[in-house]
């Protein structure tokens, strides 16, 4: 299971949302206020002799319409966007 913060973040709030995994990385829908919400988990594979995996997520939790990339502890970066809206 991916995405465990923000997913026990949703349900402290008591937010219905969906959870799907594939490939490894996680997808979280929801909906507040009537605006629906996606969060989308992937990984960047390291190129050359790196075996380096870079792993973020895409979201539009900030603008509502316009997504963005997270990055570093990107779980705990979205969780604070969402505590901050008003």
């Amino acid at each position: 299971m991916r995405l465990e913060k923000i997913q026990a973040f949703l349900k402290e709030k008591a937010w219905k949302y969906s959870y799907t995994e594939q490939d490894g990385v996680g997808s979280i829908d929801f909906e507040n206020r009537g605006l629906a919400y996606h969060i989308w988990e992937f990984s960047d594979e390291g190129y050359g002799d790196t075996d380096d995996v870079t792993y973020g997520a895409e979201s539009n939790v900030r603008t509502g319409g316009r997504q963005e990339d997270f990055y570093g502890d990107y779980e705990e970066e979205i969780i604070e966007v969402i505590r901050n809206w008003k």
